[in-house]
């Protein structure tokens, strides 16, 4: 069996990450292929504690970026070992919302850490548990703002401390993501996130469907 395939996506918030993993999840199955949809921080259940102790739970408000990287990290740890490797191995699809990309652009750029700091330690979480493809969803910061306080005004949404960050923030994860969509062309690709679904939708196809064309993804 040939190893399967894995897509990360990334962006800043209100990219429409979850809609389009969902959209293309769905996809894939329609032709047979066996599907993972993951997320970060999560994904197991001690990632899904970790991921709410740095969104959502009042103790992280006074969380230090050092802290918050090292959190980020031992989730990550956690999901290649006990999700990702395995279900590769087993020929599977792989798409996860987030991975290393959003730690050099959120704790890197974002929280002014040094960037050889938070390589080493993204380094010792994933090994050499690379993405196949990485698509960048991106959106205009004045597009994304605007989500980021509809969600907040949603009863239904809690609170989320990343998502309350200021615009100089937001700005500076932007240019990280930008840094590093034109460091790795071949790997990631951006992908322009604020036109209608199905087009946004239809461009994803077209960087995927290649892949198994190409036989890098088991049957």
């Amino acid at each position: 069996m040939k190893r399967g395939l894995f897509i990360t996506f990334e962006g800043t918030e209100g990219a429409g990450k979850s809609t389009h993993i969902r959209l293309l999840a769905e996809r894939l199955r329609q032709l047979g292929r066996t599907v993972r949809e993951l997320r970060e921080p999560g994904g197991t259940p001690l990632g899904e504690e970790i991921r709410h102790l740095l969104k959502h739970h009042p103790a992280g408000r006074g969380m230090t970026p050092e802290t918050e990287l090292l959190l980020m990290n031992a989730s990550r740890a956690q999901l290649v070992r006990e999700v990702i490797r395995p279900a590769l191995d087993a020929g599977e699809v792989v798409l996860c919302d987030r991975f290393f990309d959003s730690t050099v652009a959120y704790q890197g750029d974002g929280r002014g850490l040094d960037l050889k700091l938070v390589e080493s330690v993204i380094a010792a979480a994933v090994g050499e548990t690379r993405p196949d493809l990485t698509l960048l969803l991106h959106v205009p910061l004045s597009v994304s703002e605007s989500r980021r306080l509809s969600r907040q005004k949603s009863q239904s949404a809690p609170a989320d401390r990343f998502e309350e960050s200021d615009r100089a923030f937001f700005e500076r994860v932007e240019r990280g993501f930008q840094a590093i969509a034109t460091t790795e062309p071949k790997r990631v690709l951006v992908i322009e996130a604020s036109r209608d679904i199905e087009s946004i939708a239809a461009d994803i196809w077209s960087h995927v469907e290649p892949l198994f064309k190409n036989g890098h993804a088991g049957e």
